[in-house]
């Protein structure tokens, strides 16, 4: 399947989930304000963590190894027996962890011991979590698109649904209740869609660990732990650093900010993932690879500069409608934000090449160092312009990331 199909197709899920996103986030923005958004957050970042840990830094390497062993179903059943092994091993071990210190974890991520209960239910779902993501991968690795569009559409619809009624009725706490266990949902029906192809059973997910599989997994989960870490962890030093130094609801005009930005951009991350990552995997050729660098220039980056000044122009519009009058002085991150946006995707073109050639040790360096500058950008241009700086220093740091980018991929190929 090329670049236009798989983008015509992953344009429905995303279009679907953009809508229950927008729908969601004026739920959340009543029912719980900009505080509340920077609440949830906090627990989303931990979320990302967690499940990385428990098993999903492995996902990658099964998109990756699923892609490459297309041809060979003995190659791929030992893939997923081994993936599936770690899933239950690690998911179990975490969630008794999460169950143990749930007090101290809900005093560190809320600061307070009154949502010990949330971290019961995600520790309870968490499994369930981590094979939803799992089966995703098997999809996109086999290639079975339109199936992984189905599951990606019906989890959207779940998360509507399961979010709504619980934020709705119980406010922050019915909000953070189904970020634990909406994806755990969604993993009956991704089951379904897999148990019923003729490549699927689940006595291939269960098994003895294959040590060489294993060693070939290792470099993928260390660049999906590193990403797990850095990434949410910068956000939450960012979030506490706005809340202490602008307020609390300043911090949820941020969040509410990279929410947008994650929505809009949701049809070009998401056809990296479902085409890119697969294709480039299959690719040794450099001038292939080259070729296929090139297409993503030519069709995804202009989607990400249309989507990026459309947003921009209709600020005012889209906060009032997406959110509510409150969320008004977010207003001055637009700018900045959708710059950054659009250097984000023209970095990630390049990017996706370390990950489908598992370039662990510079893909690592890379991660910790841009996840670092960002940190410190935030605090010195928040010190000089003020709360917009915060979006200037994600603007900065995603253009010194597109170079440094550039300048190593080329050089490689």
């Amino acid at each position: 399947m090329n670049l236009l199909k798989t983008s015509a197709l992953n344009g429905i899920a995303v279009l679907i989930k953009t809508a229950t996103m927008f729908i969601l986030n004026k739920i959340l923005a009543v029912y719980v304000g900009p505080s509340g958004y920077a609440v949830i957050g906090q627990f989303q970042n931990f979320i990302q963590i967690i499940t990385s840990f428990a098993g999903g830094a492995i996902n990658t390497a099964v998109i990756k190894y699923t892609a490459e062993y297309y041809e060979d179903t003995t190659k791929q059943k030992a893939i997923w027996k081994t993936a599936g092994s770690i899933v239950v091993l690690l998911s179990v071990v975490i969630a008794l962890f999460i169950l143990l210190f749930k007090r101290q974890l809900s005093l560190y991520i809320f600061q307070t011991v009154d949502y010990q209960s949330i971290f019961v239910w995600f520790a309870i779902f968490l499994l369930f979590f981590n094979f939803n993501a799992l089966f995703l991968a098997i999809l996109n690795g086999k290639k079975e698109i339109l199936k992984l569009v189905i599951a990606n559409i019906i989890g959207s619809l779940f998360s509507l649904a399961i979010t709504g009624i619980l934020a709705v009725k119980f406010g922050l706490y019915g909000a953070l209740v189904a970020l634990s266990i909406y994806q755990s949902t969604a993993f009956m029906v991704t089951l379904v869609l897999c148990y019923k192809a003729e490549w699927f059973k689940i006595s291939y997910l269960f098994g003895k660990i294959d040590k060489t599989i294993a060693k070939k997994f290792v470099g993928f989960a260390l660049m999906a732990l590193t990403s797990a870490i850095c990434i949410p962890v910068s956000q939450i030093i960012i979030r506490l650093y706005l809340s202490d130094e602008f307020g609390v609801e300043y911090a949820g005009y941020w969040e509410a900010m990279i929410r947008l930005s994650g929505g809009y951009l949701m049809l070009v991350t998401a056809t990296l993932s479902v085409y890119y990552l697969p294709r480039l995997s299959e690719l040794s050729n450099i001038k292939d690879i080259k070729k296929e660098i090139y297409l993503g220039y030519k069709i995804i980056f202009p989607i990400a500069l249309v989507g990026a000044l459309a947003v921009f122009l209709l600020r005012d519009w889209i906060i009032v409608i997406m959110f509510t009058d409150s969320f008004l002085p977010m207003r001055e991150l637009f700018l900045w934000q959708m710059v950054g946006d659009s250097l984000k995707i023209g970095s990630w073109i390049l990017a996706y090449l370390m990950l489908s050639k598992a370039m662990t040790k510079l893909y690592i360096i890379t991660e910790i160092i841009f996840a670092t500058t960002l940190v410190v950008f935030t605090y010195s241009f928040t010190s000089v312009f003020g709360f917009e700086g915060v979006s200037i220093a994600y603007s900065v740091n995603y253009a010194l990331y597109w170079t440094f980018m550039a300048m190593v991929i080329f050089k490689k190929l």
